[in-house]
């Protein structure tokens, strides 16, 4: 089946920009195949059928018309698709066998298009941005959905080669070793959370000034509570009671609960609750949100929380089920240590680390008293929280924690 341009509007002679397959890959119906670029507007082309890339006619560069040929396409079964109605002898020119193939709209930041492999997301307005800028794309850490590359992220990169003197990076590169020289290796790919995800923390780690400040909660009367609602039956997790305590100090301290705007020069405080949950895989890791944790039992995000474990463990998280947190708690006490520096998860701008809780000997004025506590660790983005406002909501959240009355309110 060849796939040829179709009816872009009043446009001659546009410029092939991108191409967005390989021959051999599989593609889906209305898969996008090429960008072409005027002097107007970028778009995507997508292929009218499904089938398998047998063949690539175009390159970079080249000026395309209507029904120019683009690529040659398989079906499924492996011979090349064609109408049952046409005879192989009565095919028309390639210009012309096209199956009406829907005309291509102009692309936008939301735009889902194929991606070559090794390169970033972006859509076509962002790639010529890149191009006039002289911004190789590649090196750029994509802060969008699906870690897409925005305006703002290629406009903070140039600064950053600028205030670093215009380098051409900000950052200087580690050394290629071949580690091989000195023993045996093995190679492991990363998995694509990994992939993912590392970009995603690069991008927080270098664009926001951190900040973290650490406590040590009395939970002893919280896990008296715990015990007594086991013993009934009653299965409660420490992280719930967290997850309860963050709320009720996000709504005295709501700058915590919010992300900068696009200029670095707002505000936008967020009226909703939903938390963000650091979760381990075996893929890596993934940060799905319980919604609307305000608004739920301590029973109710119990349930929730075993749910969404399990599907992230299975891989069964969608995309939608990571968006939407205004903060995000990564909690290891499960796992152990007694501190760590957690990342805040931009565009938020604050996050909480739970370490192993401990029993240790606290000076009561006149005894010391055997004492379990629960370390906790506050990053946030110095951009919008300064120390005192990190400190009084520390406090605020150790004295939720510590009296089990303020959480069940």
């Amino acid at each position: 089946m060849p796939v040829v341009v179709p009816d872009i509007g009043d446009f001659d002679a546009v410029e092939v920009i991108e191409i967005l397959v390989n021959v051999g890959d599989e593609l889906n119906e209305e898969d996008s195949i090429i960008t072409l670029e005027s002097d107007k507007a970028s778009m995507e082309i997508p292929t009218p059928v499904a089938g398998k890339v047998s063949s690539l006619k175009v390159s970079l560069g080249d000026k395309l018309n209507l029904g120019d040929l683009i690529l040659e396409l398989e079906s499924a079964g492996g011979e090349n698709a064609t109408s049952e109605s046409v005879e192989p002898a009565e095919r028309t020119p390639a210009k012309q066998a096209s199956v009406a193939t829907p005309a291509a709209s102009p692309s936008t930041n939301e735009s889902t298009s194929k991606t070559p492999k090794g390169d970033s997301h972006a859509s076509p307005s962002i790639r010529k941005l890149a191009r006039e800028l002289g911004v190789d794309l590649s090196k750029v850490s994509g802060t969008g959905q699906k870690n897409r590359v925005l305006d703002g992220d290629i406009k903070g990169y140039v600064k950053q080669i600028i205030t670093s003197g215009g380098s051409g990076s900000a950052i200087p590169k580690v050394p290629v070793i071949d580690f091989s020289k000195f023993g045996e290796t093995e190679i492991q790919p990363l998995s694509r959370i990994n992939k993912l995800s590392g970009k995603h923390l690069t991008a927080c780690w270098l664009n926001i000034p951190h900040v973290t400040q650490f406590d040590e909660v009395n939970i002893d009367q919280m896990e008296a509570f715990r015990q007594e609602q086991k013993a009934k039956g009653v299965k409660l997790t420490p992280l719930v009671f967290i997850m309860k305590a963050v709320i009720q100090a996000l709504k005295q301290h709501p700058r915590f609960n919010s992300s900068l705007d696009e200029s670095g020069e707002n505000l936008i405080i967020k009226k909703y609750f939903n938390l963000g949950i650091a979760m381990d895989t075996p893929n890596g890791l993934v940060v799905p949100v319980i919604r609307d944790v305000d608004q739920k039992s301590l029973t109710d995000l119990a349930t929730e929380l075993a749910e969404t474990s399990a599907n992230a463990r299975e891989g069964k998280l969608k995309p939608g089920d990571m968006q939407g947190a205004g903060f995000t708690i990564s909690s290891l006490g499960g796992i152990g240590g007694t501190q760590f520096t957690p990342i805040v998860n931009a565009p938020e701008v604050a996050i909480l680390g739970v370490s192993r809780s401990q029993t240790k000997p606290v000076w009561d004025g006149k005894n010391f008293v055997p004492t379990l506590v629960l370390p906790l660790a506050l990053s946030y983005d110095h951009r919008v929280i300064d120390g005192a406002q990190g400190g009084r909501f520390m406090a605020n959240l150790n004295s939720i924690l510590q009296d089990i009355r303020e959480i069940l309110l």
